[in-house]
C-alpha cells in the first residue's frame, strides 16, 4: 500500500498510509457544543472569499452545505495535490457538507431552492449580479423563503460604477490601499509585495461571516422579521484597515508613505538582520519596554536622552534608534538575541516560517497545529481555529476535513431533504 511521508511535532518524519479516496460520506458528527449549532447554511462559493467565510461559521458550528459544480470548486486545482485532491482544501473545506449541482438544469435548481428553504442563511462570492442574471436574485431567493440571509461577497460591491469589473484578492489590495504601503521607502524598480496570502479575500470572508451571523440573530430573536441581503466587497474590506489614514488625509492632506518593516506611529518597532542572515522582530512601543529594551542593548543613556522622552519624540528621531538597534543585533545570532529581550520582557520573535510554526512548543501545547485523518490524503496538519471555549478542545471544532466534491450528495438530498418533506407532510 502506498505510504508517504508526514511531518510531526518533534521535527522528525513519520511514515502515514494513504487512505483509499472517500466519495461518498454518512451523516457527519454533529456539533452540540459549538455556539452556532443549529444554524444552516448554504454556500454558494468559489475560490476563497466566500468559502473562508463559510470555513469560520462551520467551525463555529454551524451546517455548512456547499454547492458546488460537477467538477468541483475550482480551488481544488490550486496548490499541492495528491492523487487529484488539493491539499489546501483539507483546510478550506472542513466542516462542510459537499455537494454537487449543475445550476443550468432546472432539476438541480430545484434541489438548490429546496435547500434554501430550509437554511438560515446563504453566502456567495460571484461577480455582482450574477445571481439575478441567473434567476436566482435576493427577491427570488425571498420569495422562496421570506427569512433568508444572503451574504454577497464581490469585487467592488453590488452597486457603484466599478461593480461589474472583475477582481481577485489582488485587486481588493492593491485598490483597497495596501499594496501602496507594502514596499520600502524611496525603493526603486521593484513593484510593493503581496503579503503572501489572499488577505482581501480573508478579510471579506471574516466581515462577511461577521455580519451574516448578526443578521440570522436579528431574523431569529424577531418571528416577524424578513431576511436581509449583506453586502460586503474585497476593496472596502482592505479600506477599512487604514487606521487613521483617511482621516489624515481628509485634515491635513497627508498620504501615508512606504515604511517597510516599520510603522509611522510607533517607534522603535522594526525587524532587524542578526549574525546568522535571520531576522529579528522588535516592538518597543511603550516608554516602558523602551526602556527596559535599550538597558537589554547595552544602550540605557539612550533611554534618558530627551530626543527619544515619548513615542512622538522617537518617531521623529527613529533613523538613529533602528541604527543602534541593528547595530546590537548584527552582533548575535537571532535565537540568541530574541532570547536576551524576552528575558528583559521586550516584545520580540524572530520570523517564522511554517516548519517554525509547526513545530514551536506554544503552537503545539495550545493545539493551534493538528494532526487530522483525512480520507483523502492522509494525516495532514490543519491551523486550528483561531478562538476558543471552555469545553471545548480544538478536535471538536475540527469535524472533518475538507471532503471530495459531492461526497455528501445522497445525505444531504435523500436524507436532510426527505426530513423537510417529513415535517411539512
Amino acid at each position: 500500500m502506498r505510504v508517504r511521508r508526514i511531518f510531526q511535532a518533534s521535527g522528525r518524519f513519520r511514515l502515514a498510509q494513504k487512505c483509499s479516496n472517500t466519495r461518498s460520506m454518512s451523516a457527519p458528527p454533529s456539533a452540540p457544543r459549538l455556539p452556532l449549532s443549529g444554524l444552516k447554511l448554504v454556500e454558494l462559493g468559489h475560490y476563497i472569499a466566500a468559502p473562508f467565510a463559510t470555513r469560520l461559521l462551520a467551525d463555529l458550528g454551524a451546517e455548512v452545505i456547499k454547492v458546488e459544480p460537477p467538477g468541483g470548486d475550482p480551488v481544488r486545482g490550486w496548490g499541492s495535490n495528491i492523487n487529484g485532491n488539493a491539499v489546501w482544501f483539507s483546510v478550506h473545506g472542513r466542516n462542510k457538507l459537499s455537494v454537487t449541482l449543475d445550476l443550468k438544469k432546472p432539476d438541480d435548481r430545484a434541489k438548490l431552492i429546496a435547500l434554501l428553504r430550509r437554511a438560515d442563511g446563504l453566502i456567495e462570492n460571484f461577480r455582482a449580479g450574477y445571481l439575478e442574471r441567473v434567476g436566482l436574485g435576493p427577491d427570488v431567493l425571498h420569495g422562496e423563503n421570506p427569512r433568508l440571509v444572503i451574504g454577497r461577497i464581490s469585487g467592488y460591491g453590488q452597486d457603484g460604477p466599478y461593480k461589474d469589473k472583475p477582481a481577485f484578492g489582488a485587486i481588493g489590495e492593491a485598490m483597497g490601499g495596501l499594496r501602496h504601503l507594502t514596499g520600502h521607502p524611496g525603493e526603486q524598480g521593484l513593484p510593493p509585495p503581496r503579503c503572501g496570502v489572499s488577505i482581501s479575500d480573508d478579510l471579506a470572508g471574516i466581515y462577511c461571516a461577521l455580519a451574516v451571523v448578526s443578521a440570522c440573530w436579528a431574523v431569529k430573536g424577531d418571528p416577524n422579521a424578513k431576511g436581509r441581503v449583506v453586502d460586503v466587497d474585497l476593496v472596502s474590506s482592505v479600506f477599512s484597515l487604514m487606521e487613521g489614514m483617511l482621516p489624515e488625509y481628509g485634515l491635513f492632506g497627508w498620504v501615508r508613505q512606504p515604511q517597510g518593516a516599520a510603522i509611522k506611529t510607533a517607534a522603535p518597532t522594526n525587524t532587524y538582520p542578526c549574525a546568522d542572515g535571520k531576522w529579528l522582530c522588535v516592538a518597543g512601543n511603550s516608554d516602558l519596554i523602551f526602556r527596559r529594551l535599550m538597558a537589554a542593548i547595552g544602550r540605557p543613556e539612550l533611554a534618558d536622552a530627551p530626543r527619544f522622552a515619548t513615542n512622538g519624540l522617537r518617531c521623529d528621531n527613529v533613523a538613529e534608534l533602528d541604527a543602534a538597534i541593528a547595530a546590537w543585533t548584527r552582533t548575535k545570532p537571532a535565537a540568541e538575541a530574541e532570547a536576551i529581550l524576552e528575558a528583559a520582557e521586550v516584545p520580540c520573535s524572530r520570523l517564522y516560517d511554517m516548519a517554525d510554526c509547526a513545530n514551536d512548543p506554544h503552537f503545539r501545547e495550545r493545539g493551534w497545529v493538528m494532526e487530522v485523518a483525512d480520507p483523502l490524503l492522509g494525516q495532514v496538519l490543519h491551523p486550528a481555529a483561531p478562538f476558543r471555549f471552555d469545553g471545548v478542545t480544538p478536535q471538536d471544532v475540527v469535524r472533518w476535513p475538507g471532503p471530495a466534491a459531492g461526497a455528501h450528495n445522497d445525505h444531504v438530498f435523500k436524507e436532510l431533504l426527505a426530513e423537510v418533506k417529513e415535517k411539512q407532510a
